[in-house]
């Protein structure tokens, strides 16, 4: 079960990086880091990527249901990390590209639960399962207006680019499974024709 340490990996790195944006404070420590404010944007790499603090209340991409849904997002997140960590249990002899890929998505999931079920209470703007998922990793490819909403813009987190990196690495995985099942198949089927 190594690959849970690639999950905590990941979670360790995003939540350093949304305390680092966001600010933290350790008075009994005399520690205090102010962050960045909510719409702040330091260019990075020109107008392509910058980090840029916003706070999402909703799911990827900005999605909101509204505040009366937002006790279930907490818990439909708790309950996908729970299934996640059974499953990668029961696939540990499963290829490693698999489990890679179900540790990368495990990793970004509870990373995000952490700031959905706790930053609301750590910050103190909300109740508990009812915090808002720091993003801030901003690449603009383009700029395309569409129904009033920008297209081109994307502000996230390290806990969605594992989610995102972890699904594309599934779909190689399982797709190079199916090609490799397929040929084995066809070779089965017709090994007596000779």
């Amino acid at each position: 079960m190594r690959v849970l340490f690639v999950s905590f990996a990941v979670l360790i790195i995003d939540q350093v990086s949304k305390i680092f944006i966001k600010g933290f404070s350790f008075p009994i420590l005399k520690v205090q880091h102010q962050g960045m404010y909510e719409g702040q944007r330091i260019p990075v790499l020109g107008n392509l990527f910058n980090l840029t603090f916003i706070e999402n209340s909703g799911i990827a991409f900005g999605i909101n249901f509204g505040i009366e849904f937002k006790f279930f997002l907490s818990l439909f997140t708790i309950l996908a990390v729970i299934v996640l960590i059974i499953y990668l249990i029961k696939i540990k002899e499963k290829p490693l590209s698999w489990r890679l890929s179900v540790a990368l998505i495990l990793g970004g999931a509870a990373g995000n639960l952490i700031d959905r079920v706790f930053y609301g209470v750590f910050y103190g703007y909300s109740n508990l399962f009812y915090g808002r998922v720091v993003d801030f990793l901003d690449i603009r490819i383009f700029n395309l207006l569409l129904f009033n909403k920008t297209l081109g813009n994307y502000v996230f987190n390290f806990a969605d680019a594992a989610v995102t990196a972890g699904v594309i690495l599934l779909l190689i995985a399982y797709n190079k499974k199916e090609s490799t099942s397929g040929l084995e198949n066809y070779f089965a089927d017709n090994k007596d024709v000779n």
